[in-house]
């Protein structure tokens, strides 16, 4: 093979490689962007554990502070963080924070779902999106995972695994974000 064959061989590997690079890269623009603090916070729709199930929506939350807890009852990290999530909901719930705890468990498993409730004595509002469309919309990487909401839809803090919600930390960002004005 000659020098000019060996450079067209190269040529035509790059244009294959950056060819490959470029249409994945436009087809799979979603899954490669990160959900990351300073977005706006997807959209979402998930069933409530009530009686008479009803879906809930990130619209029904709009100029409000939101906890979103992305979690499942056969997680570890999700038991060792419920008890702070429940300390922060009392603390400022009543100044307005609204926390959502959204739960991927699977289809049937809501009976489950309530009985962890109860054993950890939530109070907050819980979800239900057994098809883990809310993972697959906030690109999670596993639970727990959970989004800070300012009133303006933006997300304002993200944490991989368990946290202590009801930290002076967390309490003074999530303190000051109920400061600001409703839009």
């Amino acid at each position: 093979m000659t020098a000019k064959q060996q450079w067209l061989v190269v040529l035509g590997i790059v244009a294959v490689l950056v060819g490959g690079a470029f249409t994945a890269s436009h087809f799979l623009k979603d899954e490669l962007t990160s959900i990351s603090v300073g977005s706006d916070a997807p959209g979402f729709a998930a069933k409530t554990l009530t009686a008479t199930p009803a879906m809930k929506t990130l619209t029904d939350y709009r100029g409000e502070v939101v906890l979103l807890n992305i979690w499942a009852t056969w997680c570890i990290p999700c038991r060792t963080e419920m008890p702070s999530i429940e300390a922060v909901h009392q603390a400022l719930g009543p100044k307005g924070l609204k926390v959502v705890a959204v739960s991927v468990d699977n289809e049937g498993d809501q009976q489950k779902i309530r009985d962890f409730a109860k054993e950890f004595k939530l109070t907050f509002e819980m979800l239900h999106d057994p098809d883990g469309s809310i993972q697959s919309i906030y690109r999670t990487t596993g639970v727990p995972e959970t989004f800070v909401i300012g009133r303006d839809g933006v997300i304002r803090k993200k944490w991989i695994g368990a946290e202590d919600w009801n930290s002076e930390g967390n309490q003074r960002l999530l303190t000051s974000l109920l400061a600001e004005p409703k839009p």
